[in-house]
């Protein structure tokens, strides 16, 4: 097993991400075991690429907490 920190250079390579999906995937607390585990193959077409699933949750979650503020 490689450092934390080769384990996100691995995910961000097989991702195809950029330094702020990193950011956003470190900020939400997902590590990059998930990121590559959640990477599409061929028979799952309904399935967003990694990079799009990242910012969806992330868009997701600052409406949650946009709406929790008055």
């Amino acid at each position: 097993m490689g450092s934390k920190e080769e384990l996100w250079n691995e995910a961000k390579k097989k991702c195809k991400l950029n330094n702020d999906d990193i950011r956003i995937a470190k900020e939400m607390g997902l590590n990059p075991k998930s990121l590559i585990k959640n990477i599409p193959n061929k028979n799952e077409q309904w399935k967003a690429p990694v990079k799009v699933w990242i910012h969806e949750m992330y868009e997701e979650r600052q409406e949650k907490i946009r709406k929790k503020i008055p």
